[in-house]
């Protein structure tokens, strides 16, 4: 029987571990690689082409919503898992956007991450039940018109990409370097995010990242 081969990529050593135990004990799935942040994740993919690669969504570097896109567009077959500890509806549109075929939260039980992943593997879809019940509660109550869209909706990827690294403190240069695109290119994704968002200064723009979970203030015990 063959073996659905899979990567995963978490930051968290200790939790890569885990589910690599719990995995383990299925006869028809194999890890065979890990990575601990989305350019990795990428690399393994592009090294391994596993059949899966299951993706957390807070890494550092690179978005797990371009990291998806890539491997998707640089290999269709494999498929990606977006696992998090994240109740929310639009990382849940963004993944699925990005191309990922489940959303999981991290506190499922086993036997639900092991069904999406066989669901997956087979072509069809899956998100966690609690998630999906307030994805349902979200569109009931909500009135569809262009101004009840979430404002981090209108942005590109890139543009999300950017938001995310002038919020930690990345000049436009750097962005520019990181990416390999010119200053005018990122001054432009900068105007145009900050236009979209109705934001005007730096302070504005990391309270807003802040609020939509962009990025994570550690909080000191």
């Amino acid at each position: 029987m063959a073996k659905t081969r899979i990567v995963m990529a978490d930051s968290q050593a200790l939790f890569r571990e885990g589910i690599r135990v719990i995995l383990s004990a299925e006869a028809d799935i194999e890890v065979v690689g890990e990575a601990s942040n989305g350019g990795d994740a990428i690399a393994r993919s592009a090294e391994l082409q596993p059949d899966l690669v299951l993706m957390d969504i807070a890494m550092p570097g690179i978005s797990c919503f371009e990291a998806t896109r890539q491997i998707r567009k640089a290999r269709p077959d494999t498929k990606v898992i977006l696992l998090t500890m994240y109740e929310d509806e639009e990382y849940l549109i963004e993944g699925m956007d990005a191309g990922a075929g489940a959303y999981v939260l991290k506190d499922s039980p086993s036997a639900q991450l092991v069904g999406a992943i066989r669901d997956v593997c087979r072509g069809g879809s899956y998100v966690s039940p609690r998630m999906l019940s307030r994805f349902v509660d979200h569109f009931r109550s909500r009135t569809f018109s262009p101004a009840g869209l979430p404002r981090s909706g209108v942005l590109t990827a890139r543009e999300r990409e950017v938001l995310k690294m002038l919020a930690e403190g990345d000049s436009v240069k750097e962005i520019a370097c990181h990416f390999d695109l010119s200053v005018k290119t990122v001054e432009a994704h900068k105007f145009n995010l900050m236009r979209k968002l109705d934001i005007h200064n730096k302070a504005q723009l990391v309270q807003y990242a802040i609020q939509k979970r962009v990025i994570q203030i550690a909080v000191l015990p």
